[in-house]
């Protein structure tokens, strides 16, 4: 209760003063404290990368000590800032399901739950829609040469493949023995359906109707949805990384062709594809790392039928991995090639095969490269073999 208290008069005016007095006997205020503050800021992601740090954000007391508990154990702790806002980091090594909670005094908010699990990449080899591809999907939908395999690319994070074809209208053929042409609509499966995130255009037959049509299947492409790299409207944009992030990774993508037909390469001022140079290409790694957490090369090279590496791409992928590219992928020579492990975190797949593809005998051999990231690189993988019927894959062996 309040009392007003006269504490004097001048003029007829008097001034008075408003005291808080107790009730004699009361034991208590009227008024009750109000509570510590100790508030979350917006959500827990759903899943993190071996390695990749959660943030959690909030406000307690001005100054005062804050921790994060994860699964009952006391991890880390802080002190809030003058206006009361704490940062508390999270990252695991191991994979699980962690249960995570802020203390500040007595006071405990729940965060919830965060997976930490691996980041998944599915990659496959050479992609066409020329030769019975294109007039399949005339007859049937674009939606027919990935019938047997969508739902299996579908599920993994990133999912990344070479198309070896250009997407345009416009243009005459090269003059080379084998050109690859289809329509734009063919695209949208391989995004809506497969789940494709990233494109290499780097190879020998993105250029095959022309500088334009390059360009338009650079943009055809884009509008479905999907990542290019390895292809741009002139050196520098075709040799500049697709970004992804994923589980709190950052990937970047680079591609390049070692098979580049006359006029196909990119320059200064033309559109074309990024050619292999060891010394560029451990520039961009480098480069695209500043920006990103982990570097995936891939490459248009090889001898085709040849399934081994030869010395030139050995020193290709060597410049990768020596700039710091924790994957190595490999196209052209239409056959499946072996998988290495130079080291514990990095991986070499010197070529992935065909994949939608008209194929015949060790050719129609093939699989998905599987692999398992976390912040320090490769963790594991798997080739999940695949055979070819016709130009459909489809899961398994023959």
């Amino acid at each position: 209760m309040q009392r007003l208290v006269v504490i004097g008069c001048v003029a007829a005016a008097c001034v008075v003063a408003v005291a808080a007095v107790r009730l004699a006997g009361s034991g208590a205020s009227d008024a009750q404290a109000e509570p510590a503050l100790l508030r979350l800021s917006g959500r827990l992601p759903a899943w993190r990368a071996p390695a990749a740090p959660a943030v959690l954000t909030g406000f307690a007391g001005a100054r005062e000590r804050v921790a994060l508990r994860v699964n009952g154990r006391f991890v880390e702790a802080t002190r809030a800032g003058r206006l009361g806002r704490f940062e508390l980091r999270f990252a695991a090594k191991t994979p699980g399901r962690y249960r995570l909670s802020v203390v500040a005094g007595d006071r405990s908010r729940n965060a919830g739950t965060i997976v930490v699990r691996p980041v998944v990449i599915e990659a496959v080899g050479d992609i066409t829609f020329g030769e019975q591809v294109g007039p399949a999907v005339a007859r049937f939908g674009p939606a027919y040469p990935w019938r047997y395999v969508a739902g299996a690319l579908r599920g993994a994070d990133v999912t990344i493949g070479n198309l070896e074809t250009a997407v345009s209208t416009r243009g005459d053929a090269a003059v080379k023995e084998y050109t690859f042409r289809g329509e734009p609509k063919a695209l949208t499966p391989l995004h809506d359906l497969a789940g494709f995130d990233v494109l290499t255009l780097a190879n020998n037959h993105a250029g095959d109707y022309g500088r334009d049509a390059l360009l338009d299947t650079v943009r055809y492409v884009r509008e479905a949805g999907i990542q290019t790299i390895g292809a741009g409207a002139d050196e520098t944009r075709a040799r500049a990384p697709a970004v992804v992030e994923r589980g709190g990774l950052r990937i970047a993508f680079l591609g390049y062709s070692d098979i580049n037909p006359l006029g196909f390469t990119a320059t200064a001022t033309a559109p074309g594809t990024a050619a292999a140079n060891p010394d560029e290409i451990a520039a961009d790694v480098r480069a695209a790392l500043r920006r990103a957490d982990l570097a995936v090369c891939f490459f248009h090279w090889g001898v085709e039928l040849r399934s081994a590496p030869d010395a030139r791409q050995q020193r290709l992928a060597h410049a990768c991995l020596a700039a710091g590219a924790a994957l190595v992928l490999g196209a052209h020579p239409h056959v499946l090639g072996p998988v290495e492990r130079p080291s514990a975190r990095t991986l070499v797949a010197w070529t992935l095969g065909n994949f939608v593809f008209p194929s015949s005998g060790a050719p129609a051999r093939s699989a998905i490269l599987r692999v398992e990231l976390g912040l320090g690189g490769v963790r594991s993988f798997r080739l999940r073999p695949v055979w070819i019927d016709g130009f459909r894959p489809r899961l398994g062996t023959r």
